[in-house]
This record gives C-alpha cells, structure tokens and sequence, in this order.
C-alpha cells in the first residue's frame, strides 16, 4: 500500500507540474521572429544589416542638372538608378533601406518610370513635380508618396544659396511625418531579388576595367565616369570632369557595383521626356573588382536585376550604381572602359 500510494503521489505532483507548465506557456507563448530579427543582411546591399533593420524602402527623385550639384543624401542610398529624364539630360532615383541621410535633394519632379519603379520595390516615393503621366499614377494610388508640389514651403524646403528648381530639400523627420500622413507603412514588407557574394563572380569577368565612362548622347555635363581603387575596392564617381561629392560632407560618392543596362527609349513630347521600357529587359555591363562582364538585365517583379543565362549574378555586397542607357544608339557608342 505504502508503494501504491507513493506512485499516486508521484503521478499528482507531475500532473500539477505539467498543468502548471501548459499555463504558463498559454499565458506568455513563444514571439515569433520579426521581420527586424530576420534581416539579418541588408537587402539591396548584402551588408549587416544595421537595426532598426525593417526600415521601408524609400525612393527619392535627385535632381542631376549641373546648376544642383553637389547634391545631399546620395553616399547612402543602397542603389541609385541613373535615366534619362528628358533629351540627354540625367536624373537620378536613389533608393534607401540600409542608411538614410538627415537631408535629401535638391529633389525633382517624377516620370512614369520612376514611380513604376517605386511601385515595384515597394517604396514609399518622393519627389517635387511630375509629368503629366506621373501625375495620373501618382494622383490614381500606384505607390505611397509625398510629393513637393502639394507641400512647397511645408515638408519641402527651398535652400537660399540656389535658385528654383534646383533648391527643394526635403529632411527624413519630414519624410517620416509624410509617411504618417497618408497612413503608410514605415516597415519594410517586400524582397530583394539581388545575390551577394564576396568574391561575387570576378573568376567570370572578362577584361579589366579600372577606368568607366558613360556617356548619354553629347553633353559632357552628364558623362559619367567610375574610377576603381585598388584598396578599397571601390569606384569613386564623378560627372563632367567633377568628383561626385556630397554637399554637406564634401565626402566622394563611392560604390562597389556598376552596372548598365540597355533599354528601349522613346521620345514622347516636344519637352523631350522619354517612355522607357523596364519590363523587357535586355544588354548589360557588369564592372566589379577592377573587371568587367558582359551580362543581361532581367525585370523580376518589376524590379532591375543583373541575370546570365537566366541566373541572377552575384554582386560585390555594398552599394550599386546602375546606369539605364537607350539601346541605340546601345553600349558600343555609350560605354568605354580602360585597364
């Protein structure tokens, strides 16, 4: 009997035991990981990613006319895509989601293909003007923006050392409070289809290339040219002769991947703005590490991605330039590169 009834004993404490558990598990369970937790690397630079790391994507229109260089806020943005935004004259939209700077700009009016791409990398989009085409995707809800033309003197501010429309600036506080304002997310929800790797490919490159230029019809003030550094691995930037620098810092525009890609263009008013397609895909140039590699660009979601034979190619982790040139007259006439 005394054994029978030190086994019942036994059982009773195990069952209080186990209820207990059961409790305190439904009471305070298991947080699942967050989207932060899981970023371990940057998206759109294959870098640690660095808390708060599910910041939303951001895309800025950076004005390029010589009259608002040098501009803010280009060091940190993870890619800036270089287009034509009307004749051969340059724009850039710089996209962020790793780093941000405290000011943007001087920012520009949109394109139908800026805020196509916007759209497709989920980014909340911000710029100060619009063509006609812009407008109606904008005004219609394609993508969450803010945009200068409804908050000149607000959200925008015009700098006093540079005439309009070469002076709008925009602060990331103000950003942000944008971002409150039409109730869009503040949080990173969409993915990177970009590869990284260390050495990244560069037993596949093909000639050296320590010296790039390219060049968008005749204006030299839109040549732009990519100086590798043998130490830092990285190429400096610079633009009709003058080194891309930052306004603020006076530091050089630095990447670690440049790419250019052929696409489709056609001039569409008698401004000169441009239709160009970014869903066809097409030629590219791949310069990494010194080299260079002939490649394809490929629209994965809508998103610019460097491919060969159908597989995405590696970048160096870091930050990319990425050059959208006219076809014709395409890479022979618009790109040169020396050892």
């Amino acid at each position: 009997m005394k054994n029978w009834a030190l086994i019942i004993g036994i059982v009773v404490v195990l069952a209080v035991f186990a209820a207990g558990f059961w409790l305190i598990l439904k009471e305070d369970p298991v947080e699942e990981p967050s989207i932060d937790d899981a970023l371990t690397f940057a998206p759109f630079t294959g870098e640690e990613a660095v808390p708060p790391a599910n910041r939303r994507t951001v895309m800025a229109v950076i004005n390029n006319h010589p009259d608002a260089r040098p501009q803010t806020g280009l060091r940190e943005a993870d890619i800036v895509f270089e287009m034509i935004a009307e004749y051969d004259i340059t724009r850039f939209v710089a996209l962020y989601q790793s780093d941000f700077p405290d000011t943007f700009g001087p920012m520009r009016s949109a394109r139908e293909y800026f805020v196509e791409l916007a759209a497709a990398y989920d980014a909340f989009f911000v710029a100060h003007g619009y063509s006609p085409d812009a407008q109606v995707m904008l005004e219609s809800g394609v993508v969450d923006h803010v945009n200068g033309i409804d908050h000149d003197g607000t959200l925008f501010e015009r700098s006093s050392d540079r005439i309009a429309p070469h002076n709008s600036y925009i602060s990331l506080d103000n950003i942000e409070t944008a971002m409150e304002n039409v109730q869009a997310s503040p949080e990173y929800s969409g993915n990177s289809p970009y590869h990284f790797s260390g050495s990244a490919g560069n037993d596949k490159l093909e000639k050296q290339a320590l010296s790039v230029r390219v060049e968008y019809g005749t204006n030299e003030l839109f040549f732009s040219d990519f100086t590798y550094d043998t130490q830092s691995h990285l190429y400096s930037r610079s633009s009709g002769g003058v080194p891309t620098t930052d306004k603020e810092t006076l530091e050089t525009v630095e990447v670690s991947n440049v790419l250019v890609f052929e696409a489709q263009h056609q001039t569409v008013d008698s401004e000169g703005r441009q239709s160009i397609d970014l869903a066809s895909g097409g030629n590219a140039l791949l310069f990494q590490g010194g080299g260079v590699r002939e490649i394809e660009w490929s629209s994965i979601d809508g998103k610019l991605v460097p491919t060969a034979d159908g597989e995405t190619v590696d970048l160096v982790p870091g930050k990319t330039w990425i050059h959208i040139i006219p076809s014709s007259p395409g890479m022979a006439r618009s790109v040169s590169y020396t050892p």
